[in-house]
């Protein structure tokens, strides 16, 4: 059985950043990633809009940072939270500056930093409109330079291990459970093996694929906080499903939705209707208020109109200076035969980002002994109801560095058991037919997007409760007679990810942020 120090799933920037840090600081470690896919496709990579640091004191404020935050969470932060993220954001940032990243300068050694919604200064640093590609392209460079990092590609993570694999495993109480790696699954061989490791980081990401539109690539299915739920991991916050409010539409279009950054906004654009009229005009933060009120302003003049779209409108902007900024935004408008300058950019509200997850402590420590949770897939309690707007990477760095000391202090002391069984799949056989899993998918999504969107009620959300309980019976029995696939997996994930919404979504009473129920 292949065996670690450190077992690392997901490849983004939580995940990157840990495994850097523990591989640098012991060199005769054994370090491994698991990614699914490619190791540079994450959530990570489709990040447009920055990381936002307070870098100028004499403009802006730690402060000032940790009050829009605790806005934007509308009460459910956890202001310890808040004040060590924002007050350790400029060592992080040193530290990918120091590994190579770049951001945009207005001259030498001056940031260009951008504005956001829920911002009330200047403080978002950014790479054009991919800075997550270009922060996570300068990581992987770094990883690639240690030699006692194993990248392991298009390898997928099934479940985690725990005592409850164990033979003759005794019945433990929730507060006493250990994690002891993970099985993994090698798509390209097809065969699953136990990867056992001393310390496992989840840094998988979230789960927008649960819903028919999201920004979100198509691995972002929920694999983390599915696995850590199975494993009797503490999850909170799950409720909080955060929209964007500028996704790009494209009518008949599937799949992943092209993000239309909120710098955009930031940069003067303005919402309007099909009739070309402004209608955030009585939001007090007008087109730049937090994600929440704008997603659901624009649902409802969608729904007060019968649109399928709203638009931004960037015709009024100085056209040379919006290339520059959004060099990709303006070429994927002209490719499919929008231009800024002339037209108006149709746009939807798209599931976007989960604000709740695994439940970790200050140091990221998951309810799992062993088991830590960074990134999307954790809730740390800095995001609250609602995350402000490109706290995310910076939540990540920050979370990432706070894993590696923790565990660093701890993980030579954890001893892995005897009697890990190999994974049994006698008397499984090939699926007879792939349409089960497809169809199931496609209605998950649909179900969700229609009842369990940006406003919910009760109602919809028992109906939704219902049929999931439905499709996780069906699921489940397919998932015991049939071999396991990445697709059967993936399906298996999002179906709990979505009970978990519902549930969470039943026993909230008060409208909160992201959190809307009529």
């Amino acid at each position: 059985m292949p065996q670690f120090d450190f077992l690392i799933i997901g490849s983004g920037v939580a995940g990157l950043t840990f495994s850097i840090k523990v591989a640098e600081r012991f060199p005769e470690a054994k370090v491994a990633i698991v990614t699914k896919d490619k190791e540079s496709e994450s959530n990570t990579r489709y990040a447009q809009g920055g990381i936002a640091v307070v870098l100028d004191e004499l403009k802006d404020s730690f402060e000032q940072h940790i009050e829009d935050t605790l806005k934007a969470g509308d009460g459910l932060c956890n202001e310890e939270v808040v004040n060590l993220v924002v007050k350790e954001g400029p060592d992080r940032l040193d530290e990918l500056i120091n590994w190579g990243t770049s951001f945009d300068e207005k001259s030498k050694g001056k940031f260009d930093l951008g504005l956001e919604g829920g911002h009330t200064f200047h403080r978002i640093l950014h790479h054009k409109d991919i800075t997550g590609k270009e922060i996570e392209s300068k990581l992987l460079q770094h990883v690639h330079n240690l030699s006692n990092i194993k990248i392991l590609s298009h390898h997928f993570a099934i479940d985690l291990i725990t005592q409850h694999h164990l033979q003759n495993a005794q019945k433990i109480s929730n507060d006493a459970i250990q994690c002891y790696g993970a099985y993994v699954l090698d798509k390209k061989t097809g065969k699953i093996e136990p990867y056992l490791s001393k310390v496992t980081l989840l840094a998988t990401g979230g789960a927008g694929q649960v819903y028919k539109n999201t920004t979100n690539p198509s691995i972002a299915t929920g694999d983390g906080i599915a696995m850590a739920y199975r494993a009797k991991a503490y999850v909170e916050g799950i409720e909080f499903v955060q929209f964007h409010p500028t996704a790009l539409y494209r009518p008949g279009h599937s799949g992943s939705s092209f993000l239309i950054s909120e710098a955009v906004r930031g940069f003067g654009a303005h919402l309007k209707n099909e009739k070309g009229q402004r209608f955030m005009q009585n939001e007090k933060w007008g087109e730049l208020a937090s994600r929440d009120i704008v997603s659901r302003a624009i649902d409802k003049e969608m729904k007060r109109s019968g649109a399928e779209c709203v638009f931004l409108d960037c015709r009024h902007l100085d056209m040379k200076a919006f290339q520059k900024h959004f060099p990709n935004i303006y070429k994927k408008c002209k490719e499919i035969g929008i231009h800024p300058a002339k037209e108006m950019i149709p746009v939807v509200p798209s599931a976007h980002y989960f604000c709740g997850g695994v439940k970790t402590n200050t140091n990221g420590m998951t309810t799992v002994k062993n088991l830590y949770a960074c990134g999307e897939c954790a809730h740390t309690g800095l995001h609250g109801a609602n995350r402000l707007a490109s706290n995310s990477l910076l939540e990540a760095v920050v979370f990432a560095h706070r894993c590696f000391l923790h565990a660093s202090e701890h993980f030579n002391a954890v001893d892995i058991p005897y009697g890990v069984p190999e994974w049994e799949e006698e008397g499984t056989s090939q699926p007879d037919e792939l349409i089960l899993i497809t169809h199931n998918w496609r209605e998950l999504q649909v179900l969700m997007s229609d009842y369990v969107g940006i406003v919910r009620s009760d109602e919809r959300l028992n109906r939704a409760l219902r049929r999931l309980e439905v499709m996780h019976e069906e699921n489940e029995q397919l998932y015991k007679r049939t071999r396991i696939s990445p697709q059967l997996s993936e399906l298996r994930n999002l179906i709990s990810v979505a009970y978990l919404i519902v549930q969470h979504s039943l026993k909230r009473k008060e409208n909160a942020g992201a959190f809307f129920k009529q």
